[in-house]
C-alpha cells in the first residue's frame, strides 16, 4: 500500500500502529514466511498459506526498486511448487498490482474491501504454478534464494532461526 495510490485515511486504516508481537506471531502460525535479508537485516518478508494464498509480501522502502520483491516471490514460488500448490493468488493492492502482473499473474476481478470502516480497492489476482515435489535442489539441500548482497530463506518468527538450515 502506497500514498501515492491511497488517502492517508485509507493508509491509517490498513496499518493503523506496530502490531501487537504476540498477535503477530499467532497470525503467522501455520503459515510459511520467507524473509529477505541484507548485511543480517530484514528487508522484506511474504507469508504463504498452505491453500496457495499469498497474504503478504512486504519490503523495506530503502529494498524497493532493487530486485529484492522479485526475488521474494521467485521463492515464495519455489516453496509452492515444493507443497504441490497448483496455483498461486492475492488480493492486491493497486500499489502492489503491477508487480504481480509482471510475475504472470492475471487480475480476476477489482474489488472494494472495508477495512475498520474506510473502503480501499484492491485486485483479486491469480497465477498457475507448475507444482513440483520438492523444494530441494538435486543435492538435497534446500533452496535458498541468494543475491549478491541478501537472502531469501524460510523462517520460525517464534524462534528467530532460519528454517531451512
Amino acid at each position: 500500500m502506497n500514498r501515492a495510490d491511497y488517502s492517508d485515511e485509507q493508509v491509517k486504516a490498513w496499518a493503523p500502529g506496530v502490531p501487537d508481537p504476540d498477535e503477530w506471531h499467532a497470525r503467522m502460525n501455520g503459515r510459511r514466511t520467507l524473509v529477505a535479508e541484507e548485511d543480517g537485516e530484514a528487508v522484506g518478508f511474504a507469508e504463504l498459506e498452505g491453500d496457495g494464498h499469498l497474504d503478504m509480501i512486504y519490503l523495506r522502502k530503502d529494498a524497493v526498486g532493487r530486485g529484492v520483491g522479485g526475488g521474494l516471490y521467485r521463492a515464495v514460488e519455489r516453496e509452492a511448487r515444493g507443497l504441490g500448490l497448483g496455483r498461486i493468488y492475492t488480493d492486491a493492492s493497486i500499489t502492489a498490482r503491477p508487480f504481480f502482473e509482471r510475475h504472470g499473474f492475471r487480475v480476476v476481478r477489482e474489488q472494494t474491501v472495508t477495512v475498520r470502516g474506510v473502503p480501499m480497492t484492491n485486485f483479486a489476482t491469480e497465477k498457475g504454478n507448475r507444482a513440483s515435489r520438492s523444494a530441494r535442489r538435486p543435492d538435497g539441500r534446500p533452496n535458498r534464494l541468494h543475491s549478491p548482497n541478501w537472502c531469501a530463506h524460510r523462517c520460525d518468527p517464534r524462534e528467530g532461526r532460519h528454517l531451512d538450515e
